[in-house]
C-alpha cells in the first residue's frame, strides 16, 4: 500500500510541475496556450488531484482509476495535438471549442491558467529534441503507465 501511495503522490507532484511549467512557458516565455494545451491542462490538474485524494484517502486503487481515465483522455487530446501538428493545414485555431472553454467558470476565475487564445500548430522551438505537445503526450504516457501498475499490482 505505501508504495502505491508514494507513486501516486509523485505523480500528483509532476503534474502540479507540469503546470508551473505550463505558466512558465504562457507568462515568462509569451507562448500563448492553444486550446488543446488548456484541455491538456485541466487533465493534468484532474491526474493530480485523483491522486491526491487517492493517496491521503489510503485508497490508491480508486485515485489511480481517476487518474488514468485522465491519462488517457490527456494521451487522445495529445494525438490530436500531434496530429495537428504534423498536418499544418488542420488547425484548431479560434473556434467553438476555444469559445466554450473560455466560456467555463475556471476560465472566467483564472483565466491567467485556463484562457485559450493561442494557436495549435504555434508549439514552440523543441526541448531537448521534443515538442510540448509531444512532451505532454510522453508524460500522460508514463502517468497511465504507473497508475495501471498500481492498479494491477497486489497488495501485500
Amino acid at each position: 500500500m505505501k508504495n502505491s501511495r508514494t507513486v501516486l503522490l509523485l505523480i500528483a507532484a509532476l503534474c502540479f510541475l507540469m503546470l508551473g511549467v505550463a505558466m512558465y512557458l504562457q507568462h515568462a516565455m509569451n507562448m500563448a496556450p492553444c486550446p488543446l494545451c488548456v484541455i491538456q491542462r485541466y487533465l493534468f490538474l484532474a491526474i493530480g488531484i485523483a491522486c491526491l485524494a487517492g493517496a491521503a484517502a489510503n485508497r490508491p486503487k480508486i485515485g489511480a482509476a481517476f487518474g488514468l481515465a485522465a491519462a488517457l483522455g490527456g494521451l487522445g487530446v495529445g494525438a490530436k495535438h500531434l496530429y495537428v501538428l504534423a498536418n499544418p493545414g488542420f488547425s484548431c485555431g479560434i473556434d467553438p471549442v476555444e469559445t466554450a472553454l473560455n466560456k467555463i467558470f475556471t476560465a472566467q476565475v483564472m483565466p491567467f491558467m485556463f484562457e485559450s487564445y493561442g494557436a495549435c500548430e504555434n508549439a514552440g522551438e523543441p526541448f531537448l529534441g521534443l515538442s510540448i505537445p509531444q512532451w505532454a503526450f510522453a508524460w500522460f504516457a508514463l502517468f497511465a503507465i504507473a497508475m495501471l501498475w498500481t492498479l494491477l499490482r497486489r497488495q501485500k
